[in-house]
């Protein structure tokens, strides 16, 4: 197994790998300052749901070839929200309805936002 990256470089690969697969809207929120669930919470928004399989799909295959895996992946069948636990950094990857109704950008307000492009 590779030896573990930072965890700010982590988290642009993994925003580079989904901008790579078409996601949008790619927001950090910092919460190590806040909560013990993770450093951070990495947003992204899909086209659809066989959008949000891919981008999640390369992710993972990405990230296992980095000697990364992910921890645990849950929500991929309806991939309406599917998550992606990398232990420090949590990756959200949502179709657009579910992102605006769960509006965690909203909910988490206190912590830092740092958006890619």
């Amino acid at each position: 197994m590779q030896q573990q990256q930072p965890v700010e470089e982590a988290l642009r690969q993994y925003a580079a790998w989904g901008a790579e697969k078409k996601a949008r809207d790619i927001a950090a929120l910092k919460l190590s300052e806040l909560t013990l669930i993770c450093d951070y919470f990495l947003l992204m928004t899909a086209a659809n749901n066989r959008n949000a399989q891919a981008i999640c799909d390369y992710i993972v295959e990405q990230a296992k070839a980095a000697g990364q895996p992910p921890l645990r992946i849950e929500g991929y069948r309806d991939a309406r929200w599917i998550l992606l636990d990398f232990g420090s950094v949590i990756i959200h990857i949502f179709i657009e309805e579910e992102r605006q109704f769960y509006s965690l950008e909203r909910l988490w307000s206190d912590a830092p936002l740092q958006k890619f492009n």
